[in-house]
């Protein structure tokens, strides 16, 4: 399910981030803020950092190529998965370049990657509704 760019918290633009260093350690500090029974819950999923959506992936989300991601969850989600079923990959991807450009301030950035970093995983958990990710602060 797409995590779809909502736009930025911040005023002046600033340019990209040149680190990706940066950027990964971002993402394993917002892995480390969920709470430990969330956090097992990623036990079996790859969090991988992309720069941008691939227009695969923008056209499977119903995604025009101007429109973007902030992140994505691929796979299926716990509460679907069969007693009977092989394993298949499942990953959050979080995309570098839209979260970097939109939220150019270095704590604006650190919560929405958090927040969308949050919002795959309540995906993973079975959460769909957008709504009901509204409602939790994830959205």
């Amino acid at each position: 399910m797409a995590k779809q760019r909502r736009g930025s918290r911040s005023a002046p633009h600033r340019p990209r981030h040149a680190s990706h260093v940066g950027f990964d350690r971002l993402v394993d500090r917002a892995i480390a803020s969920i709470p430990a029974p969330f956090r097992a819950a990623l036990d079996g999923v790859a969090v991988v950092i992309a720069d941008e959506p691939s227009p695969e992936q923008l056209r499977e989300n119903g995604l025009r190529a101007d429109d973007t991601l902030y992140g994505l969850y691929e796979g299926v989600p716990l509460d679907e998965w069969g007693g009977s079923w092989a394993p298949v990959p499942t990953r959050i991807v979080i995309f570098r370049l839209p979260l970097e450009e939109d939220f150019p301030h270095p704590v604006d950035l650190a919560d929405e990657v958090r927040i969308t970093l949050l919002h795959e995983l309540a995906h993973h958990l079975g959460i769909e509704d957008e709504d009901r990710l509204r409602e939790l602060g994830i959205d």
